[in-house]
């Protein structure tokens, strides 16, 4: 085939598309045998097909920017230790260390290599986020990563096909729920070998003996792709800054966006140095969340692989809480990671003259519960009360497009979904007994900023549990509008009784007590008082919007029903 046959370029685009299928598959089968909820339910894992030198082909679609794009990096970690010359058909390697995978220990990155008539062809590589992984706990309060939990370094999760017994062995021993984790690790393995088989059958049926055509075509053509977009961009640095709530105190998140004909390079430089506490951010993960965001918006109809990616560099002082050195805490890395998209828009807003969402909540609210005899206080001799361990997974709003509305209760840009409530009942004693949007959390604006949501937790027994609120952050410091857009909502959260807790800490709910959740919304795009009274009305009608804050933030007069009173709100935005 040569490079400007059309025959051979539609030819190619087949197989190409069939590796995404191949790869969707893979991801699939993690979902429908995983044993964490955050994996089945949440879809928190990530799935990619690599050549023998470590690039990433094709990823999957469903699954997360964070973990497929560090696991973009964490393949050629993999190869450091097992070249491509030593591993063997039935071979599958693994590690949960955060440098080398996707940040912190409670995700595990599997690669297992694809033979096809005994030469390796490729490689498939997962991620999975396990629900424990011992130590203290999920939550931000270690103060170095070797208290918070197992970490196991790459190594063989099986040899020849024979399983590592030693290695689920150690994980057995460490972690508070070893079928669950377990599980996962068979999991991990399942679906890249489903990739494996579906990779050689696919080869078989175009006639490959290897993958490197089609990865050079790939490859070649998104870099390319990327950098005819890039090229259509003014030239120049542009600086943009952020600051969200931290640990100890505020984090200040400092960029300057370049671009030039050869590329985007995002510098952190200034950034506030890395905490004391498990909010850092090891840096593949800054690397992922910088790249996502500016993919957003730049060449963001190119399929996200080895070249795409090689378009967007980026650099953070070591010893930043974007570059943590080992062995700084990490569990709670997204809370700080997962805002690095916003930071890009921010960027990005200024270089394009506009066009790019208002901040929004960002980092999701994972709320780790755990509960049962000698876990909260008190509890020691209980007999009658249950253990468990469960994860939450709760997202506020999204900041305003230009265009549209900002998305309520959605996970930008983790992009993971909330686990159902039935679920989360089914497996534990925790009940929750409200949950909803939350009126007026969305910031004002031409286009309102997506709402957070108002969730109350109790459990079913008459027994205190714990809460960890590592991750939940926009307490201190809401999400900004754009372009005259007002701030959303900032989150709170604490006891129904009144009491507010601290962010970041692990907090013990009363036996008796509930649990109250507010979650954080989107700014808001645009001056307020250009939104359609009409539309204003529909959101006080829907309970999105109270008709005070029609009245004090939009200059409407409407009741609760929506009806507007058209002379009063004429007088209102005519003072205004």
């Amino acid at each position: 085939m040569t490079r400007n046959d059309p025959a051979a370029a539609i030819h190619m685009q087949i197989m190409w598309n069939r590796l995404i299928a191949v790869v969707e598959e893979q991801a699939q089968t993690l979902i429908h045998t995983a044993f964490s909820t955050a994996v089945r339910e949440a879809g928190d894992l990530s799935a990619g097909v690599f050549d023998p030198a470590g690039r990433m082909i094709a990823q999957a679609v469903t699954g997360t920017p964070g973990h497929v794009n560090s696991m973009a990096l964490s393949v050629g970690h993999f190869l450091k230790k097992y070249p491509v010359e030593v591993m063997k058909p039935g071979d599958v390697y693994l590690t949960n260390d955060p440098w080398l995978s996707t940040g912190h220990l409670y995700d595990f990155t599997v690669v297992t290599p694809a033979f096809k008539k005994g030469r390796l062809v490729a490689l498939f590589a997962s991620t999975a986020h396990v629900v424990d992984i011992g130590g203290i706990g999920f939550g931000a309060d270690g103060r170095s990563v070797f208290e918070e939990g197992l970490c196991i370094p790459i190594m063989p999760l099986a040899e020849a096909g024979i399983l590592n017994k030693h290695l689920f062995a150690v994980v057995e021993a460490n972690v508070r729920e070893p079928i669950q984790v377990k599980g996962d690790l068979h999991s991990l393995a399942a679906c890249n070998e489903t990739g494996c088989r579906r990779l050689v059958e696919m080869m078989d049926e175009f006639s490959l003996a290897t993958l490197e055509e089609i990865a050079q075509f790939v490859i070649g053509n998104s870099r390319e792709a990327m950098l005819v977009e890039i090229g259509k961009l003014p030239k120049g640095t542009w600086h943009h800054s952020m600051t969200v709530d931290g640990y100890e105190e505020p984090i200040e998140i400092t960029a300057a966006l370049t671009i030039s004909e050869s590329g985007i390079h995002v510098d952190y430089t200034g950034t506030s140095p890395h905490s004391g506490y498990g909010i850092n951010v090891p840096f593949c993960y800054t690397d992922a969340y910088t790249a996502f965001g500016v993919r957003c918006i730049v060449g963001s109809a190119i399929l996200n692989n080895a070249g795409s990616l090689a378009t967007v560099t980026v650099s953070a002082p070591e010893g930043s809480i974007l570059h943590a050195p080992r062995p700084s805490a990490v569990t709670a890395r997204h809370a700080v990671g997962q805002m690095l998209p916003d930071v890009m828009f921010g960027c990005l807003h200024q270089a394009l003259g506009g066009g790019t969402p208002a901040e929004g909540a960002a980092s999701l609210w994972g709320m780790p519960l755990f509960g049962g005899p000698g876990i909260a206080p008190g509890t020691q001799h209980r007999t009658d009360i249950t253990r468990f361990t469960v994860m939450g997974i709760m997202a506020g709003g999204t900041g305003a497009r230009p265009r549209q509305d900002g998305m309520s209760a959605t996970a930008f840009p983790s992009r993971v979904r909330c686990i159902p409530i039935e679920i989360t009942e089914t497996i534990s004693p925790v009940v929750v007994w409200r949950k909803e949007l939350r009126a007026d959390s969305g910031g004002a604006g031409r286009q309102r900023g997506g709402l957070g949501q108002t969730i109350e937790i109790g459990l079913t027994e008459d027994a205190p549990f714990i809460m960890s609120a590592g991750t939940m952050d926009r307490v201190l410091f809401p999400a900004r509008g754009r372009d005259g857009g007002k701030p959303g909502g900032a989150g709170t959260f604490g006891l129904s009784s009144g009491n507010l807790f601290r962010g970041k800490q692990k907090h013990t709910v009363p036996a008796g007590e509930r649990l109250l959740l507010e979650l954080p919304g989107g700014g808001g795009y645009g001056d307020p008082q250009q939104r359609e009274v009409s539309r204003v009305a529909d959101d006080v009608r829907l309970g999105l919007v109270s008709p005070d804050g029609a009245r004090h933030e939009y200059g409407v007069v409407v009741d609760a029903g929506g009806t507007v009173d058209g002379q009063a709100t004429e007088a209102l935005r005519s003072t205004s």
